[in-house]
């Protein structure tokens, strides 16, 4: 260990950090000479929506190649649903029992953070959507969290180790405004300052009334105000808002756009995107649930075989022209016009096919008017 108490990436590729029975059942199988040909399937029996966001598989193929496996598996930015497989992967069981604990935690957290992401953005209605929360967050894991929140449809990410290509957006601490004499010389400070890329948003919420500080701000350059009240002060914050508009627009600022952010739940969002012109959002999206995904044993030695409450055999998942879903046995006939979502991603441990950021994102973006019905 290091500084700090993360786990580094040779011990997660080394197979070391894993739960222990893992390493302690391959000691017992190599003792024994038990090492069968396995197929296992991730699934996930249930998610919290109706359906999610499939993300994480890229840290999966860097963690696999070059071990003697196949992998197949749904594209990245995929739409799944229950016990819909997303990945599949084959091979001697001893060659990849140690990494079943970083498969599971690569594409649980991820595809969480993107199907978060996803929804939140569906309940803007249109409006941008920033991910703010990776603070929220190990830091170890903040290229991660902006990456999957970027994929699921966020507009922008507020940390700086966000992946390249993925578009920067923040706008000022409390902090920052406390730092100087008075509001107005902060603000005035920022607008002179800043460079000509950042956008002028400005906090007017620090010490007094939101439209009182939203007027000020526009007056020192704001070309948006954000609101970020804390929910002690909050009361009926739609009114805030609306209250914020009105005296922007009676006060000749009719240009001066509203964010608002300060832990908005998806209901909120939904609740407010008429009156609020952007949304950043932290927890709601950084600290959402995990995906419950598990790995489990479908095949053995190319014969269908599973626990209880698993169906045995290797699966394929088919949609539709019309968007329809269906799980079939591999082997099984495809639906006449219907496109197989599980794809060759390594074969024999070399890659055949690797995720691409901007590819995924599309996916998503391009699914979620169809999907605004099942919200």
């Amino acid at each position: 260990m290091g500084r700090f108490l993360v786990v580094g990436e040779d011990a997660i590729r080394s197979g070391t950090c894993t739960d222990i029975y893992f390493r302690r059942v391959v000691e017992v199988m190599e003792r024994d000479g038990v090492n069968p040909h396995v197929t296992m399937e991730v699934t996930a029996s249930a998610l919290p929506d109706p359906w999610g966001v499939f993300c994480g598989l890229d840290d999966v193929i860097n963690l696999l190649e070059g071990l003697p496996v196949d992998v197949d598996a749904m594209p990245e930015g995929s739409i799944f649903y229950p016990k819909e497989p997303v990945l599949r992967v084959s091979g001697r069981y001893r060659d990849f029992a140690v990494y079943e604990t970083a498969i599971l935690g690569f594409i649980c957290h991820a595809s969480g953070v993107a199907s978060a992401a996803a929804h939140m953005k569906l309940a803007a209605g249109g409006r941008p959507v920033f991910s703010f929360g990776s603070r929220r967050q190990h830091p170890a894991i903040a290229a991660m969290i902006e990456r999957a929140a970027w994929i699921g449809g966020a507009d922008g990410a507020s940390n700086i180790c966000a992946p390249e290509g993925i578009p920067l957006a923040g706008t000022m601490p409390h902090a920052f405004i406390m730092c100087y004499p008075g509001q107005e010389d902060a603000w005035c400070a920022f607008a002179r300052d800043a460079g000509p890329e950042v956008p002028r948003v400005m906090l007017a919420d620090t010490f007094s009334d939101e439209k009182v500080e939203a007027v000020r701000a526009a007056a020192c350059g704001a070309a948006a105000v954000r609101l970020d009240t804390p929910r002690s002060r909050r009361g009926d914050m739609r009114a805030i808002a609306e209250e914020v508009r009105w005296e922007l627009d009676i006060n000749g600022y009719p240009d001066v756009q509203i964010l608002l952010s300060g832990g908005l739940t998806r209901e909120e969002v939904a609740a407010y995107r008429d009156i609020a012109d952007a949304f950043g959002i932290g927890g709601a999206i950084a600290s959402a649930p995990v995906v419950d995904f598990s790995m489990d044993i479908i095949e053995v030695d190319g014969r269908p075989y599973a626990k209880r409450g698993k169906r045995s055999g290797a699966k394929q998942v088919y949609e539709g022209a019309g968007g329809g879903r269906v799980t079939l046995p591999l082997a099984a006939p495809a639906p006449e016009g219907a496109i197989p979502l599980l794809a060759p991603c390594i074969r024999r441990g070399a890659v055949v096919a690797r995720p691409n950021m901007e590819d995924a994102r599309e996916r998503v973006l391009s699914r979620l008017p169809a999907l605004a019905g099942e919200e």
